[in-house]
């Protein structure tokens, strides 16, 4: 008996391994890793849509996220939401772009830096990916891959963080 369950445990281990590549997703340019960019699904109709992921600088000199890029929308700007003393929320374009300093990492998330996709040209659907373009002021640009997690979802991979 005790046979069958370490086999079943090592069986469901080997599942679970196998999608692990699908849950998390790296690119690199120059010395920063972007982590797991991803959107979430959007109802038919909808025209605008958040994007997000994590910027890790792993080299010894400053970078600057300058912009963000997609066919599936008609503009992309990168945003940031603050919050007034009064409790109200506020969402502004960046200009001049995002510092990561050395060793740092720069998150952007719900509530905070953020991708916005303006002018969808077609609904986000769970579990596709689409293309984007990430421009920074020394690493240049890179292509990630987005990935669409479900409507209301947190991190790309449901609403675990």
């Amino acid at each position: 008996m005790s046979f069958s369950i370490l086999r079943a445990g090592a069986l469901a281990l080997a599942a679970l391994s196998l999608s692990l590549p699908a849950l998390a997703h790296e690119f690199e340019a120059g010395n920063l890793e972007i982590v797991h960019p991803w959107s979430r699904a959007t109802p038919a109709g909808a025209k605008v849509a958040g994007g997000f992921f994590k910027v890790e600088n792993k080299g010894d000199t400053p970078d600057r996220l300058l912009s963000v890029g997609s066919d599936i929308a008609e503009k992309v700007q990168v945003h940031e939401m603050t919050m007034t003393a009064e409790g109200m929320a506020s969402m502004n374009e960046v200009t001049g772009g995002i510092e990561i300093a050395p060793g740092a990492t720069l998150e952007l998330k719900p509530g905070s830096y953020h991708v916005m996709f303006i002018g969808l040209k077609h609904p986000l659907v769970e579990g596709e990916k689409f293309k984007g373009t990430l421009t920074f002021e020394k690493a240049g640009t890179v292509e990630v891959d987005f990935v669409v997690g479900p409507l209301g979802g947190t991190s790309g991979h449901g609403t675990m963080q």
